[in-house]
Parts: C-alpha cells; structure tokens; sequence
C-alpha cells in the first residue's frame, strides 16, 4: 500500500510532554466500526465495564531500562563526546546501539560513560566499540558483563524518552517512574509498551472484581518502533526484529479462554504483535521464544486478538498501519480526526483508544 496513505497532520500541542494524573484518569475512545456511533469517548476508568466476564486482558511485561548513556571517546589524546542509546543486547558483554556522533566513532575505539553519581563504589562503565555498523548503529563490546553490566546500565544510564518528547525535554527523575509500567518484571525494553501505562492497582482490582482475567507476555521494545517508514510503498519497508516470549501456561491460559467464549484483548500493539506472531492459521496460540519481525498492513487477517487497547500513534509510522488493519483504514482515519478535533492527547504519554475489529 502507499505509506502517504497512513499520514496526517498533527498540531504539536497535542503531543503529551507528561502523563495524566491519576494515570487512570486518561480518556479513551472507543472505536466500534459494526456499531452506531462508531467513536464514543469514554475514560480508561470505563474500561471495567466495556468488557465482559471471561474475558482476559494480555500486557506486555517487559521493563524498560535506562539506555541512553553519555560518554567520551577515546582515541591516543583525541576526545569527543558521544550519545548511545543501547538497543539490542547480542551477548553477556555486548550491545548494539544508535550513537549520535558515530561517524566520529572506529573500531578499537574506547569510551568511557559518564556517572550520574559521585559515589566512587559504582564499577567504571567502559566499551570498546567493535564495529560501526552504519546509519549510525554500532557495536560495542563492554569491560563488564552480566549482572555487573546491568548494574552499571542503571547507574550511568537515563530513561530513553521517545523523541518528540526527548526533543522537547530531557528525561528526569520523574520518568524513572512515569515510563514503566504497573507490569514492568522483564528488563530490555528501551521504549515503554504505553498503552499499560494507563493502569493502575485499582484499575486492576477494579477489572479482576468483574471476572476479568489477566496474562502476561513479554516483548521487548526496540528502537524501531518509532522509526517512520520512509519508503513509499509497505513493501519496501524493513521492519525491525523485537524478542518476545509466551510461555506455555500462559499460552493454554488463552486457548481456554477462548473456547470458552471469552475475548483476548490486547493492552498495546506490543502484546498484539507476539500473539499474532505465536498463533496457527486456526486461532491457536502456541508458545514462543524468540525473535519477530511482524509487519502488520490492511488486508492482515487477525488470529488471536479480539479487542486492542492503544494509544495514539505517528503519522507513517508502522504502528498507525496496524490499527488501520485492525479496525480499518478509513475509521481509523476518522478517529485520529475527531481525536485531534476534541483535544485527546497524543503518543506515548497521552491518552488511549479502545479498538474493535473492522469485521
């Protein structure tokens, strides 16, 4: 399909630079293309009572780490300064990463990241840079690894806000709360899955109390998810390779339900992804360990997920293509309108929508 399709415009006073508080207090739309009016809005606190009894909602576990770290490089008396925001773990040492400055950066490079304390018992943070990989990733290889390496991320690294925030704000001691989720267990997100950043303990007492159900998958975000596609047809775009995992019980949890009569509903598009990526041509979600690349456009036949929780997404982005799959094209279209239209705040701090299946 043609991405300009996917495109829209967006006044920047409706992108959110911090969540609502109570986090539940956010508002949502609901999205029902079969139904009259399509669009309702509602609130997330409604939530509990637009579902149904046997229904369970699936949330994407995983715990965003602080992986954007600023450093120097080294070279005999030369020095620069360097940004990297760590995205792909590949071994106990090793990291690839986007670096601004990664033209200035060869292998056998060193650099040394900078504390964010003074207290002279955290570990030096030093890494070799491996390979400049191109477009401005890299790969570097750390002097520690492991626990040790985690310990040393989360001491020198700060929280990798998206960039029409980032660029607006730096990261403060408030997201180190503001961008992790009530479900947040599994470190090796470097962005957060949103739409469960809406929940809290009472939203959650309040939608178990009416036989509503939860599960846990993980997915961890990688930086692509706000890549914009820039080819002009779906085709020519490359999609970016995220590790999730089902496990089994989690897995037979979902089948029964299902059979039951109950709905799989989705808490973001991150969730959504690895259960279409674990599920057979008949709805049947198997268990998983491993890498996805799903790509998800109009004409997609969804497997395993009834209702999807989101929030609002970029123009061109891969992410508005999956909920114009879902619910289609032209409602999604008419919804991001009346959103903007009506003051809804927008992307990874704003406000949700509740979507229904085009068919």
């Amino acid at each position: 399909m043609r991405v300009d399709l996917f495109d829209f415009d967006l006044p920047q006073d409706r992108i959110a630079l911090r969540p609502i508080a109570p986090r539940d207090a956010a508002r949502m739309l609901v999205v029902a293309p079969q139904s009259t009016p399509p669009l309702l809005d509602q609130s997330i606190r409604d939530l509990p009572d637009l579902l149904r009894p046997g229904d369970v909602l699936v949330v994407n576990n995983t715990r965003v780490i602080p992986a954007r770290l600023e450093g120097v490089r080294i070279r005999e008396v030369a020095e620069a300064k360097i940004e990297v925001l760590l995205h792909k773990r590949v071994s106990e040492n090793a990291w690839r990463g986007f670096a601004k400055g990664a033209r200035k950066l060869q292998r056998g490079d060193a650099i040394f990241f900078q504390r964010k304390s003074a207290d002279p018992s955290h570990p030096a943070l030093e890494a070799e840079v491996l390979e400049n990989c191109g477009e401005g990733e890299v790969l570097l290889a750390f002097a520690l690894k492991g626990d040790d390496l985690n310990r040393a991320i989360e001491t020198y690294g700060a929280m990798p806000l998206p960039p029409y925030i980032a660029g607006k704000r730096p990261a403060d001691a408030q997201d180190v709360d503001d961008y992790q989720s009530l479900f947040a267990v599994h470190p090796g997100a470097i962005a957060a899955p949103t739409a469960s950043l809406h929940f809290t303990p009472a939203l959650k007492t309040a939608i178990t109390a009416r036989g509503i159900a939860f599960a846990q998958v993980t997915l961890h975000v990688g930086a692509g998810t706000f890549l914009p596609v820039k080819a002009d047809d779906t085709r020519a775009h490359h999609m970016h390779a995220e590790w999730g995992e089902i496990d089994a019980e989690t897995a037979a949890q979902l089948n029964r339900a299902r059979a039951a009569g109950g709905r799989i509903v989705a808490i973001g598009t991150t969730p959504l992804r690895v259960l279409e990526s674990a599920a057979t041509a008949a709805g049947e979600i198997a268990p998983f360990a491993g890498e996805t690349a799903i790509f998800i456009t109009p004409g997609y036949r969804f497997k395993a997920v009834d209702l999807l929780l989101t929030n609002f997404h970029l123009p061109r982005s891969t992410l508005f293509m999956l909920v114009s799959a879902f619910s289609g094209l032209e409602t999604m279209q008419a919804a991001y309108k009346h959103a903007i239209a009506s003051g809804y705040r927008f992307y990874s701090y704003g406000d949700a929508c509740l979507l229904h299946p085009a068919s």
